[in-house]
């Protein structure tokens, strides 16, 4: 269930969430890797974006620079360290945390508004859409900006960019299958090696020319964007690239704790990138012309050959955390009822968010190769990347607030300083990217159109034939006074209906009595019950119910999940029986029969036609339930049938 908040959070602290057992600096190095992949590697390519010729507006002037990291320093202070390292954190749902965690947790908090639960869902629906536009930009923006670091070694080896993108992001994607656990134990390690090199990297510079220090004071920045608006609001188009990534701070909650996340961050990746955007601010002081590239300038001539390699691992690690938060945010979307059910691989016998989704994974592997051979440059995808990221920023933070406001009852004067320092920031990164829609910042837009239209159409097509399904499969209780009163014949054995609720009849079980005309001694009647939380405990998930009769055989049992657990119909029935042996509901045993409807456009008549196409094709390529529920395929039948009112 999901934890009550105190009435002062969030700006009042919330209980610690549990560690899992580890150590919190064990747990703090494992969330190098995931958590800060992404927002760690964004010093390869953020300041390059904000002095780049197409950005030449900006400067390599002292108060442009000054002004610039001054913007860089106080966005990354006031986005990460206030709002999510110190806010957001705060607001998680049994433990985890995601939009759609969020989402969920105002769902099930604000029953009595429905309106405002429809504006959440839809900015839920919007989050999630925009992560995915953010999932295939990370990868190749990522990887390419690191193997450029090539052309500072060597100019020649430009040719050669494109082609290694190209087969590090095919190796990339190709391993996923086989689960990350292994590869994942080298993360921490590594990006611990990479956020040192990052301060290692910064700090002559930074000694060398310490006026930079200069630029911490605010005032710079606010000198900036008022002397000269218009270039100081095309800079903060580019600095918005330094917190990319931000969001994985919230939604792997669930997989650290937020102790270890804050630790990790204000210990070590904090300070060194701090380090490092001064060091590079620095250093294009003293030589203007190290804007071409700043980061791997940072470098020594004997120093940047190692240093590729190691920006190439810390890129491949940004990526596999935002892939792997991909297949996290498919598998929310479709316990949430907003797709299909997913062919769910679980990678790991001892971590269950380690999972692999196969359609997720090679739909985002394409849309990265398109990506890479489109854009052909770190730069070119950059202007694509800020739309992404700020959309999805703005879209939690306020929900966040909502959260705040009718749940917790947060005080409105410290509403109104989060929305004065995090909000207007944000404001201004969303309106400075939306003057590139033209210039690749259609892109995440486009793939988050398509994301949201999937998800509606299966929500509103899955609502109208939930609705038919129900008045033709008839009420349960009426089958039952039925099957009692006509004394059916009874044949030996168990027989295992998996159906949504108690109140209707499965129709693999009227089909089977139509069928044969004979009903198995014992009967139990399976539902998953999908709750708004990411966890059930296992004393607390299943329930059975005799439904009335205790000589029947027919018994109900409803096995509740979260939407980060495995939907086990066999567990469902160990648990039942070890309950109480006499009900003889021996999962090894008993054979299970599935419901299956063949659906026409006809069946989803409240849908424009182009979405029925949609949501028949979804239907049409949703997992297999026997996978799904985890059965047994050879003592698992399908009965069909046809929707027809």
């Amino acid at each position: 269930m999901a934890t009550e908040a105190t009435p002062t959070a969030p700006l009042a602290e919330s209980p610690p969430l549990p560690t899992h057992g580890a150590p919190l600096a064990g747990l703090g190095l494992a969330a190098l890797g995931v958590v800060f992949g992404d927002i760690g590697t964004s010093p390869l390519y953020a300041l390059q974006t904000v002095f780049s010729a197409e950005h030449n507006a900006v400067e390599a002037s002292r108060e442009h620079v000054f002004g610039v990291i001054s913007m860089v320093f106080w966005s990354i202070t006031i986005i990460v360290s206030y709002g999510y390292a110190f806010l957001m954190l705060r607001a998680d749902n049994d433990g985890e945390g995601g939009i759609l965690s969020l989402v969920a947790l105002l769902r099930s908090k604000l029953a009595s508004r429905p309106r405002l639960v429809f504006a959440c869902l839809v900015m839920g629906i919007l989050g999630a859409s925009l992560f995915y536009g953010d999932s295939i930009i990370t990868p190749a923006i990522s990887l390419m900006s690191a193997i450029e670091g090539m052309t500072v070694v060597n100019e020649g080896l430009e040719p050669l960019v494109l082609p290694i993108s190209l087969v590090i992001v095919t190796a990339l994607f190709a391993v996923q299958r086989f689960g990350t656990g292994l590869v994942g134990r080298f993360f921490g390690p590594v990006m611990a090696v990479w956020f040192v090199t990052l301060a290692v990297l910064g700090l002559p510079h930074l000694l060398a020319n310490p006026e930079i220090l200069g630029a911490l004071s605010p005032h710079h920045a606010l000198n900036f964007a008022i002397s000269q608006p218009d270039i100081a609001f095309i800079a903060m188009g580019a600095v918005v690239l330094t917190v990319t990534g931000v969001e994985a701070l919230y939604a792997d909650m669930g997989h650290f704790g937020r102790p270890p996340i804050r630790l990790a961050w204000f210990i070590l990746v904090f300070p060194a990138l701090t380090i490092a955007y001064l060091g590079m601010g620095a250093m294009v002081l003293a030589d203007p012309a190290t804007v071409d590239n700043p980061f791997f300038h940072l470098a020594p001539d004997w120093a940047r050959g190692p240093l590729v390699v190691l920006a190439a691992l810390a890129t491949v690690i940004a990526s596999q955390a935002v892939i792997s938060g991909a297949f996290s945010v498919a598998r929310q979307a479709s316990r949430s009822g907003l797709l299909p059910r997913l062919h769910v691989v679980h990678t790991s016998r001892e971590e269950g968010g380690q999972i692999y989704i196969g359609a997720i994974n090679w739909i985002l592997y394409v849309g990265v190769v398109l990506l890479i051979g489109i854009f052909r440059s770190s730069q070119g995808l950059a202007n694509a990347y800020g739309l992404a990221v700020t959309g999805t920023l703005l879209l939690e933070i306020t929900v966040f607030l909502i959260l705040a406001h009718f749940v917790w009852r947060v005080r409105p004067w410290k509403i109104a300083v989060a929305v004065v320092l995090i909000v207007t920031i944000e404001l201004v990164f969303l309106l400075a990217n939306l003057t590139k829609i033209l210039h690749g910042g259609w892109l995440p837009l486009l793939i988050a159109a398509i994301a949201a239209t999937v998800m509606w159409t299966w929500r509103q097509g899955q609502a109208s034939v939930d609705l038919k399904r129900r008045q033709i499969e008839g009420p349960l209780n009426d089958f039952i006074a039925m099957v009692r009163a006509s004394h059916i014949p009874r044949v030996p054995g168990l027989a295992v209906f998996p159906h949504p609720n108690s109140d209707t009849t499965p129709l693999a079980l009227r089909q089977t009595l139509d069928f044969y005309h004979v009903l198995h001694e014992h009967i139990a009647i399976v539902s998953i019950v999908n709750e708004n939380v990411p966890h059930i405990r296992h004393v607390d998930r299943a329930s059975v119910d005799d439904l009335g009769h205790l000589d029947d055989g027919i018994v109900h049992i409803s096995y509740r999940v979260g939407f980060n657990d495995s939907q086990l119909v066999p567990a469902a029935l160990q648990w039942a029986n070890d309950k109480d042996p006499e009900m003889d509901l021996d999962p090894d045993r008993a054979h299970y029969f599935l419901s299956s409807l063949r659906l026409t456009a006809g069946d989803v008549s409240s849908l424009p036609a182009w979405r029925r196409l949609i949501f028949l094709w979804l239907s049409a390529n949703a997992a297999n339930r026997t996978a799904v529920f985890h059965l047994p395929q050879d003592r698992t039948a399908v009965v069909g049938s046809t929707l027809e009112i």
